[in-house]
């Protein structure tokens, strides 16, 4: 079953790529007293995820800012290493987050996994966009099969 809109975000771990190298962060450091967008998916360096995905946010950064939103985090099931790759990358720097889901377990937890084995990807994150307030789903996204609408940028923003 998956999370909806005023659930609280389950207990999990996920680990950041920091100047001191990889550091683990639960949901309680990432998403306690803070209003946070953010979004997920399917894997890191992907075509749409590096092309329109994460690009949408770091242009929009600023407009979700002006709108209380303190911080943009991106979540995929892969290693901490490749997620710190793709930030530096696509120069997310320090206005996108990027937060490792290395094996899986907060997609579990709240219930959006995408089964990625007939692509030879293992287990996924489905792709989505979600505002947590104080660790609250106080909006959730999910795109449905492939698509590309919903989980975007723009759309989150206009439910702000």
């Amino acid at each position: 079953m998956s999370i909806k809109v005023g659930d609280k975000l389950p207990d999990a771990t996920f680990m950041e790529m920091t100047s001191d190298g990889p550091q683990p962060r639960t949901t309680a450091d990432v998403f306690s007293g803070k209003t946070i967008a953010l979004f997920a998916v399917p894997g890191a360096f992907t075509p749409t995820c590096s092309a329109r995905h994460l690009p949408g946010f770091i242009d929009k950064a600023d407009e979700f800012k002006g709108k209380g939103v303190d911080e943009i985090v991106c979540t995929s099931v892969n290693d901490v290493f490749v997620m710190g790759a793709w930030g530096k990358s696509a120069s997310a720097g320090e206005t996108v987050r990027m937060l490792a889901d290395g094996n899986g377990a907060f997609a579990s937890a709240v219930g959006l996994e995408l089964d990625g084995t007939g692509f030879g990807m293992g287990k996924r994150s489905q792709r989505y966009s979600m505002l947590v307030k104080d660790g609250v789903v106080a909006e959730l996204n999910v795109e449905q099969g492939p698509e590309f609408k919903v989980s975007s940028a723009d759309y989150l923003l206009g439910q702000l």
